[in-house]
């Protein structure tokens, strides 16, 4: 009896494992980013920007969504990258750091930015790692 292997189930199962890790990283991050929120803001800092409150649902939102994001870029470069881990994490340290340049410019006072930071950060260092683990070196 020989046994065959079907290349396009290994590849669909690696990037389901991607995509399921890729998830459950994002959906950790934004508990997280609300958390850093709502705990800052509870410590006295303004979610002001702009004159307008930043709601605490808000950051998971959009970590959400940012996540989601860098998971498909980490789908895209696991196929077309030659070192798909590599490019990934530097993908993502040139985009987190850039992720708080508007924070940085933003029309908030100096605490709030720093929480706004901060908030980027926690998501990053969550994300990045959990999805770089499962890219190919």
């Amino acid at each position: 009896m020989t046994t065959t292997l079907d290349t396009t189930q290994v590849a669909g199962s690696r990037y389901a494992t991607l995509t399921l890790t890729g998830v459950a990283a994002a959906a950790v991050a934004s508990a997280a980013t609300m958390t850093v929120a709502a705990t800052g803001n509870a410590a006295g800092i303004s979610l002001d920007m702009g004159g307008a409150p930043i709601p605490i649902a808000g950051f998971g939102v959009l970590t959400a969504g940012f996540s989601l994001l860098g998971l498909v870029i980490a789908v895209a470069l696991a196929r077309r990258a030659r070192h798909p881990r590599r490019a990934f994490l530097r993908t993502t340290v040139v985009l987190t750091a850039l992720s708080l340049v508007p924070d940085a410019l933003a029309d908030a006072a100096p605490a709030t930015k720093a929480l706004l930071m901060l908030t980027h950060l926690v998501a990053a260092t969550i994300v990045v790692p959990a999805i770089a683990r499962r890219l190919a070196s």
